[in-house]
């Protein structure tokens, strides 16, 4: 792969052109890259806080097993217990790092080192049980990616 840096004093902000025949693994890798850059350069916050017993607390990332909404709330599972969320789903997708946390679902986001395996026996879905005993589904919106991210 070549790499060119052009130095113009008239850009305004960096621009990063991909010229290719074909968009190919290296290409996506690098898409990704900037993705993620773009992802922890901006000013979006990292701290997560959830609400239990009427007290807020800040939740560590790795302590995070998953989170969920239902009817209408969206809640933290961590293995201190379940936590209530202010955030919306998308809101919280912007703040967990990207490699380790993946959407399963409409309603779910799961963090992967928190997996204790993935049941691929069920046809057009993926079972995953988690470190918590807890026995989730990904969605058939969402296999493909899991696969490709599981590298199957």
């Amino acid at each position: 792969m070549q790499v060119e840096i052009k130095i113009d004093s008239s850009c305004a902000e960096p621009k990063v052109l991909i010229l290719t025949a074909s968009v190919t693994e290296e290409v996506e890798a690098v898409l990704e890259n900037i993705h993620l850059f773009k992802h922890f350069a901006s000013d979006v916050p990292r701290i997560i806080s959830g609400i239990k017993d009427e007290k807020l607390e800040v939740l560590e990332q790795e302590d995070l097993i998953r989170i969920f909404a239902n009817g209408g709330k969206v809640f933290a599972v961590t293995e201190k217990g379940e936590y209530v969320l202010r955030q919306r789903l998308y809101e919280l997708e912007e703040r967990l790092d990207a490699h380790w946390f993946v959407r399963i679902s409409h309603s779910e986001i799961i963090h992967l080192k928190k997996v204790d395996h993935f049941d691929l026996s069920f046809t057009g879905t993926i079972c995953v049980k988690l470190s918590d005993g807890t026995t989730t589904y990904v969605s058939r919106r969402y296999v493909s990616r899991i696969k490709k991210i599981l590298g199957i």
